[in-house]
């Protein structure tokens, strides 16, 4: 499906040169003269080769065909993940490297959608949020209250992220999964 080149986003697969390239960056580039154009930071969904390319505005580019599956996650094994497709009942194994750095946040029997072309998986979508404890968390500083300081918190998937003081050790907050931060206080 064509698509102009100004519209790709991260994440977005296609087939630039007869490969699959995955969209890591993008920029619009406003040069003092000329027109404006879109670079695109890609990988090659294959070999793993990274490459920038530049594309007119209004050009287009033919944006791969995914097909998504409604998965269930359900452990994992050193670098690999097995999800199970919740139809069929199949399990599919998918490396690390793939999933990228979200797959700290998986949590067992968690939904996810699975995207494949031509069989082979390309990326598994989390859900938006995700609910874990906090472990383990700073002690407030008298005074900090003033302003809008974030204190370093341990959670129960050992990760680390930045919450407000009045946050302690047991209290289940909200994590936004595409980039690791402190959303609210879980409502449970």
């Amino acid at each position: 499906m064509k698509v102009n080149a100004n519209q790709m986003r991260p994440g977005h697969v296609l087939e630039h040169n007869g490969k699959l390239m995955v969209v890591l960056k993008t920029a619009i580039v406003q040069p003092g003269k000329g027109g404006a154009f879109i670079q695109l930071e890609m990988k090659d969904v294959r070999s793993g080769n990274k490459m920038v390319e530049r594309f007119r505005t209004q050009e287009t580019v033919e944006r791969a065909r995914l097909d998504e599956h409604d998965m269930q996650f359900l452990f994992s094994e050193g670098d690999n993940y097995t999800f199970m497709d919740k139809e069929t009942f199949e399990q599919i194994v998918i490396p690390r490297d793939i999933i990228g750095d979200p797959a700290v946040f998986l949590q067992e029997g968690m939904s996810v959608v699975v995207q494949t072309h031509e069989g082979s998986p390309l990326g598994v979508e989390l859900p938006a949020t995700v609910t874990l404890q906090v472990v383990e968390a700073d002690p407030v500083v008298k005074g900090q209250t003033a302003s809008s300081s974030y204190k370093p918190a341990k959670m129960d998937n050992g990760e680390r992220v930045l919450v407000p003081p009045h946050i302690e050790a047991g209290t289940r907050i909200v994590v936004n999964t595409s980039d690791g931060t402190y959303l609210e206080r879980a409502k449970d």
